[in-house]
């Protein structure tokens, strides 16, 4: 769900408008992309069950791009469009509870979050450094 604050440029189609009330010659407020890691561990949970929960949770949430699990934890790595950093990291760290029961997903607590941005993100691929790239795409055991 996409969110955009009053006075925010919207783009629709391509074209992006100014709402109603927002200065001329400001620079627009677009949302720009996040890579998002979050890790969630907990109590053990049969294998078969987490890979289930996260296969359905991609299917929920379709920036998913590759999650890794075994009994007792998960990471999740997914690109969120967001205004800021706070804005994606708040949806990230909703991610896994409100969809906890939807694809019943083990009660598991979230216990890391990384919201870097994309030109860092390249970054530090290109340093050698950082999250490997996201491959392959897909729900895969550690």
């Amino acid at each position: 769900m996409r969110r955009v604050r009053p006075g925010a440029a919207v783009s629709r189609g391509g074209l992006t408008s100014v709402a109603a009330g927002a200065g001329c010659g400001e620079p627009p407020d677009l949302p720009r992309l996040w890579h998002v890691t979050l890790s969630v561990s907990g109590e053990e949970a049969p294998l078969q069950e987490v890979r289930r929960g996260l296969e359905q949770l991609a299917h929920d949430h379709p920036f998913l791009l590759t999650s890794r699990y075994a009994r007792d934890h998960a990471e999740i790595r997914y690109w969120e469009e967001a205004r800021d950093l706070h804005d994606a990291a708040a949806v990230a760290l909703r991610l896994w509870g409100e969809h906890r029961h939807s694809a019943k997903l083990p009660p598991w607590e979230i216990v890391g979050l990384e919201v870097i941005d994309r030109e860092t993100y390249h970054q530090r691929l290109a340093e050698g450094h950082g999250p490997r790239p996201a491959t392959p795409v897909g729900v895969h055991p550690f």
